[in-house]
């Protein structure tokens, strides 16, 4: 590798260096300003949660492209420093010259091909979704039937959510203002109410409907 090829990516790094120290210093710029500001509201806890989901999820976009480009930046610093230092092009594993086709594709390079190659086979194999990693998908694991964190949300939302009864389907009046709201209290199934203090916790007319009286156009029906 020759002085001229040495040049040329010592100025791809100082460009690459300055046009993400620009990009660095405007996300860290718009994330000066706090998520309640940005949104115009006196508080985070707002009445349009589409609109501050927005906001939290251009946030957290931003937050992630800053920890990229600080990386990339990291990385055309100590590319320029291994310059600096006469070391630049040589693998940091095995100490054999990278190639000069690495280099032009990924000037910031320290592995050659072997090693890079090397490196991604040792990784982790796993090939599904991250989320199930933590997020239990067997099916022959037992159901909890305690008192879980759904149950927890509901007994809180029945004292009034955000919600009126034209944002849930099917809801009529602020009683129904929330997700869920039709489910039995306290039991998992209709047929497990029981009364209790002269409460009827099972709605056994919804269950075992009344026959209804037949009228004279029924009978016309049937004939």
């Amino acid at each position: 590798m020759g002085d001229g090829f040495y040049r040329e990516l010592r100025e791809r790094l100082q460009s690459e260096k300055r046009e993400l120290e620009k990009t660095l210093a405007s996300l860290n710029s718009g994330l000066e300003e706090r998520l309640t500001d940005s949104v115009g509201e006196l508080s985070s806890y707002d009445q349009h949660a589409a609109d501050l989901g927005q906001e939290t999820y251009d946030r957290a976009k931003d937050l992630a492209l800053r920890d990229n480009t600080q990386r990339l930046l990291k990385d055309t610093e100590a590319a320029l420093e291994s310059m600096a230092r006469g070391e630049y092009g040589v693998c940091q594993e095995c100490g054999q010259p990278i190639d000069e086709r690495r280099l032009r594709a990924i000037p910031s390079a320290v592995l050659c091909f072997a090693c890079k190659n090397a490196e991604e086979s040792r990784q982790d194999d796993w090939v599904r979704p991250v989320e199930e990693r933590v997020i239990p998908f067997d099916l022959t694991v037992e159901d909890n039937v305690g008192f879980d964190a759904e149950d927890t949300w509901q007994a809180v939302a029945r004292w009034g959510t955000a919600n009126t009864p034209q944002d849930i389907p099917g809801a009529y009046d602020y009683d129904d203002a929330y997700i869920n709201a039709d489910e039995d209290i306290s039991t998992v199934t209709p047929l497990e109410g029981i009364e209790s203090d002269g409460l009827l916790a099972t709605d056994w007319e919804r269950i075992y409907p009344r026959p209804r009286e037949k009228t004279s156009d029924d009978f016309l029906e049937e004939l």
